[in-house]
């Protein structure tokens, strides 16, 4: 296990506008008003998009991911990090759950997912976290690399 400690030092309350994209729409906003590192949590509607929904084959390297779409306007419930990358900028780590009627589909979120009509977003910044996201080749993907 690996961690470091931090403290909440700002709460936003935030309204995501029909059409807007995630993640980025969140992380515009994190590099708007320089949150380098908080806890997202969201819930709204949702049009489009795509979740990661495991990976293709366990024991792979790197990583394959399984991808399923999104179909049709669907609710989402979501709660995630923002840390930022190698480059210093935030990035969000979100997992969300969607549902539609009886259906549900859970898994990380990836780029393009629009809002519809409404998201509601609940952001606290941390401070005094010494943690980024870097680059595990081996896996292919960032990882969050936190400071002792």
């Amino acid at each position: 296990m690996k961690y470091s400690q931090a403290k909440i030092k700002r709460a936003f309350v935030v309204r995501l506008e029909d059409g807007e994209k995630l993640p980025d729409a969140i992380e515009d906003f994190a590099r708007k008003h320089k949150i380098q590192c908080g806890i997202c949590m969201l819930i709204g509607g949702i049009g489009s998009g795509k979740l990661v929904t495991g990976p293709r084959y366990p024991e792979s390297s790197p990583i394959i991911p399984i991808f399923q779409s999104i179909t049709g306007i669907s609710e989402i419930a979501g709660i995630g990090t923002i840390f930022p990358d190698e480059n210093n900028i935030p990035k969000l780590h979100m997992h969300a759950t969607t549902g539609r009627k009886k259906t549900t589909l859970t898994g990380c979120i990836r780029p393009g997912i629009t809002v519809w009509k409404i998201g509601e977003c609940i952001i606290l910044e941390l401070v005094g976290a010494k943690a980024k996201r870097i680059k595990d080749k081996k896996a292919g993907f960032s990882v969050l690399e936190p400071d002792l």
